[in-house]
């Protein structure tokens, strides 16, 4: 399921609250500040620190 383009301007990263870039491909949130990706459930975003992912 996408993320609408209104609700994906106001997420941030809960870590750093800085912006989330979509991916689609993976129907992830990412964090490159951070170096984290949030897993997006049922189309909802799950914006908890410890539900992420470390990426490189």
């Amino acid at each position: 399921m996408k993320i609408s383009p209104k609700l994906l301007k106001i997420l941030v990263c809960p870590v750093t609250k800085t912006r989330l870039f979509y991916d689609e491909k993976n129907n992830i949130l990412i964090s490159s500040e951070a170096s984290l990706a949030y897993p997006i459930k049922n189309g909802i975003p799950i914006l908890l620190p410890d539900q992420a992912i470390k990426i490189n």
